[in-house]
């Protein structure tokens, strides 16, 4: 599915909250990795997933996952061959006994969930492993119970150390050390037992400074006296360490030798980590398994939006009488929600997802759905916002079947409304004929207009309260919406005179072009340019308001206020209050460039030429033209 399409629609922040209700992170990893599925057969097994786990919950039963932890690393670990380390070791057997109470809870389910209990024939038991653990781990560190030469090594390690502190205790009840002693107590310093002395008096103690205080003042050292001891305890120690290793070696070897068993268990509880986490969702919104189709057909009963809590409920269709439907309103009034919320109850569906909606509510499924929403605008690449939305929408014609969903928002917005109005249309016919499912949203009258004459097309509208001029948010199939523009323009004062104007020009498009006959305008009974009016230049593209057509400036504002424009390949003289800028000819043309020849025809330039060069052909051929 297009990357585009899944983060305009917030596909990614709808998969974090149902990671949200995940165990453990094996769950996370596996919605992390979830795309949606194109495979009705896939889609009809993840739902039906969904709904045994939810069956589950409905019924109160809990798999106990509690303590179940993510041990891939320590897998890759053991792969590696490298020795587990005690702490490792004690996940490990915290894994295999959560495996066993997962493999024991779902055993006797197959009435709630055949499927997930299914699932539970392919873990493994490992208490064999798990047992072997226990017996040679006590949390954090081997016990001596692990092996018999372990429980004897540190026997003597006891007893070695037993003499160290009896010696040490002697050099502290010595009333001839009393002077030299700090503190009477035995500090053990990098391993080392030792006693705190004066550093003043460290030269009168026989023995070896082991650490210094940060002050200064005191110095530990070991005493002579054990030094034979100390050195017998190194040994011992050394020993200690190497059977520690050999035990946990063998124990990583045992896991090892079962790493296909240990692989299949974690997936199986990945899966059900995963799967309970999209029931516990389903639980929250009280959500339903729709129906499943392949052939374009929706049919949204009560929906709602999953990123918006109590979100006004969508009643939506298409696919069996039109294609294609094209959503009218005002600006805010819920059309661009309305557009994600069908694409991401799609992709909810297809992901195995169960939605917030009514029963008898059915989702088509697509290979792929494309989404026009919002200002794509780059500044990077220098990008206007409708040279974005077209680049966007060229791609989307290109890989756009009979098999794809498509969502504009504004469709043919960011231009001048004629042009951007045909160019929708075309697109959208374009679409139609490739057998797509289209929805999309304007403002523009010329599509509204398409949409309610195309046999195969659709009108629908947003509805909205006159009286509060608050947006419903509620959706109506068949109807054309309004803009509203005029009556908020009046409710927010704008005079009567205006506004029943306004109509008029709607209506007739005939515009009142009386001048102002102001003192502050006319001087020596001529009409002078106001000071705020732009002066117009020669190439300056122009839109002529009365029917929307574009037009070039030939001849700037006279004194009459008028502008000679080259319009339909005729010059005319219109008032400027006829006609709008659209773009300046120094950003249409570059420097230098010669504006006459947008007024002269090749024929009538090239002959110009001809004649400056003496061409005896182009003064024949005006001769002809004279006679005639």
């Amino acid at each position: 599915m297009n990357n585009l399409t899944l983060e305009k629609l917030h596909y990614y922040e709808l998969k974090e909250i149902i990671k949200g209700y995940c165990i453990s992170g094996l769950g996370k990893m596996l919605i992390d990795k979830l795309e949606p599925s194109s495979n009705i057969k896939i889609i009809n097994q993840r739902l039906n997933e969904t709904s045994e786990g939810r069956a589950l919950i409905d019924a109160s039963y809990n798999m106990p996952l509690k303590g179940v932890f993510n041990i891939l690393p320590l897998i890759d670990k053991i792969e590696k061959g490298t020795s587990l380390e005690p702490t490792d070791l004690d996940i490990i057997s915290n894994f295999l006994r959560g495996c066993r109470k997962v493999k024991l809870f779902i055993k006797d389910k197959e009435r709630y969930a055949p499927t997930l209990s299914s699932y539970g024939e392919n873990i493994s038991d490992l208490r064999y492993i798990e047992d072997e653990i226990n017996v040679a781990i006590r949390g954090s560190i081997v016990d001596s119970n692990a092996s018999k030469e372990l429980k004897k090594i540190r026997k003597h390690i006891d007893i070695c150390e037993s003499k160290i502190k009896d010696k040490l205790n002697k050099f502290l009840k010595n009333s001839q050390n009393k002077e030299y002693i700090q503190e009477f107590f035995i500090s053990q310093r990098n391993g080392k037992y030792t006693i705190p002395i004066k550093a003043a008096y460290k030269n009168q103690v026989e023995g070896t400074i082991i650490e210094t205080s940060s002050k200064g003042t005191t110095v530990f050292m070991e005493p002579n006296s054990i030094s034979k001891y100390t050195g017998e305890l190194n040994v011992l120690k050394a020993e200690e360490a190497i059977e520690e290793y050999k035990i946990l070696a063998t124990l990583t070897d045992m896991i090892f030798e079962r790493i296909k068993e240990l692989k299949m268990n974690v997936d199986v509880i990945s899966e059900y980590d995963m799967i309970l986490a999209k029931a516990k969702y389903s639980k929250e919104i009280d959500g339903i398994k729709p129906k499943l189709n392949d052939y374009g057909y929706i049919k949204i009963i009560k929906g709602k939006y999953p990123l918006i809590k109590n979100s006004v409920p969508l009643d939506f269709q298409i696919g069996e009488n039109y294609r294609g439907v094209i959503i009218t309103g005002p600006n805010a009034g819920g059309k661009t929600i309305v557009l994600k919320s069908i694409g991401l109850l799609t992709l909810a569906t297809q992901s195995g997802f169960h939605i917030a909606a009514s029963k008898g509510t059915e989702i088509s499924i697509f290979n792929n759905i494309f989404v026009d929403i919002g200002d794509n605008q780059s500044v990077e690449n220098s990008l206007s916002t409708f040279s974005s939305h077209v680049k966007n929408l060229a791609e989307i014609i290109r890989k756009s079947t009979k098999s794809t969903l498509l969502l504009f928002d504004e469709i043919g917005s960011g231009t001048e409304p004629n042009e951007g109005s045909a160019l929708a249309i075309a697109i959208l016919e374009e679409l139609y004929h490739k057998g797509c499912i289209t929805i999309a949203t304007t403002h523009y009258g010329e599509i509204k207009n398409f949409s309610q004459e195309h046999p195969d097309f659709e009108s629908a509208a947003m509805e909205f309260e006159k009286e509060t001029l608050e947006p419903l948010y509620r959706l109506s199939i068949g109807k054309v919406g309004e803009s509203n523009a005029l009556y908020i323009s009046k409710k927010m004062g704008l005079s009567n005179s205006i506004i029943n104007k306004a109509r008029e020009y709607i209506d007739t498009k005939s515009y009142n072009y009386n001048l102002i006959k102001d003192s502050k305008i006319v001087k020596n009974k001529d009409v002078q340019l106001n000071e705020d009016l732009y002066e117009y230049c020669v190439g300056d593209k122009v839109i002529l308001l009365e029917n929307n057509e574009p037009a070039i400036v030939y001849r700037g504002i006279d004194k009459l206020n008028n502008v000679t424009i080259l319009y339909n390949k005729e010059f005319v003289e219109v008032n400027y209050k006829r006609i709008k800028l659209s773009l300046k000819a120094s950003e249409l043309y570059p420097e230098g460039y010669d504006l006459n020849q947008l007024f002269i025809s090749y024929k009538e330039r090239k002959l110009e030429r001809d004649i400056e060069r003496g061409s005896k052909k182009a003064l024949k051929k005006i001769r002809k033209e004279r006679l005639k």
